[in-house]
């Protein structure tokens, strides 16, 4: 049954339609008096694929933390579909958040649900489907990530592989404008990271939904980035912007080139050398 036969909002009702479905000006991030990064800025439009990038510790889970809403910026704007998420009070930020589906890096299914009821719940928690409309569009949606047949299961049952693609159902699920997966290949083997490669790209050519994704695995981003944005874990700023593919083959930053073409990565200004 298609998605939008189950009451889900069409693109011209949600909120900004037609703006870029994200935008991130000027973010600044910290912890306390810690600065994680600053001066963060990008674009991310409808149906694109946009990579966060750079070294364990930059900042790049902290930045889908700020976008999704979970952390509140030291300075800058987090704008979803041209609406700034701070800027409204509680209500309309849940409003802005039915907008975004997330993946955590683990997954984060509910271990005591089956996974049909793990998809099934953010649908009932933000959409007006009642039970039949719910279950309906769960076997949708886990028959594009080829776990139908495992909807009964629970997620201790599944391998961490289909734990990811379970993640990623229940992500689809309400039709959301906005994708945000954090990690979603770590852990996996190659075939599996492949595979999850396919089925993202997959739900990009279904859905037309932009695409937000951590990763420092260089065979997916090269994969299927169209965009990208690399974070300096000592900087403390961004130091490169474009494709993977374009910063691997045309990248200038020492610290990008070396990332990218997985060399030893060269000692920060003032670091004495080993």
């Amino acid at each position: 049954m298609p998605a939008a036969t189950l009451a889900l909002p069409a693109p011209s009702d949600r909120p900004g339609s037609g703006a870029p479905v994200l935008e991130v000006r000027g973010l600044e991030m910290r912890f306390g008096d810690r600065l994680v990064q600053q001066g963060v800025s990008f674009t991310v439009p409808a149906s694109t694929i946009f990579a966060i990038m750079g070294v364990s510790g930059c900042g790049k889970s902290t930045l889908l933390r700020h976008v999704i809403g979970l952390l509140e910026p030291a300075g800058g704007q987090v704008l979803l579909g041209g609406t700034s998420y701070w800027d409204g009070d509680d209500a309309a930020r849940r409003r802005l958040r039915t907008g975004c589906g997330m993946l955590f890096q683990s997954a984060a299914l509910w271990s005591s649900m089956t996974i049909r009821e793990n998809v099934c719940l953010p649908l009932e928690q933000m959409t007006d489907m009642d039970q039949r409309q719910r279950d309906a569009r769960a076997t949708e949606v886990l028959q594009w990530v080829e776990l139908e047949a495992f909807a009964a299961f629970y997620p201790a049952d599944l391998s961490g592989g289909m734990r990811k693609r379970a993640g990623l159902a229940r992500a689809i699920g309400a039709s959301p404008p906005l994708l945000l997966l954090d990690e979603p290949s770590s852990g996996l083997d190659p075939i599996g990271s492949r595979r999850l490669d396919d089925l993202i790209l997959d739900v990009r050519q279904r859905t037309g939904a932009a695409v937000v994704l951590v990763s420092h695995e260089l065979p997916s981003l090269l994969a299927i980035a169209d965009d990208g944005i690399f974070l300096d874990a000592d900087s403390k700023c961004p130091i490169g912007h474009g494709s993977p593919r374009q910063l691997l083959e045309s990248g200038t930053n020492p610290t990008v080139k070396a990332f990218m073409h997985r060399e030893r990565l060269p000692d920060a200004p003032g670091k004495a050398a080993p």
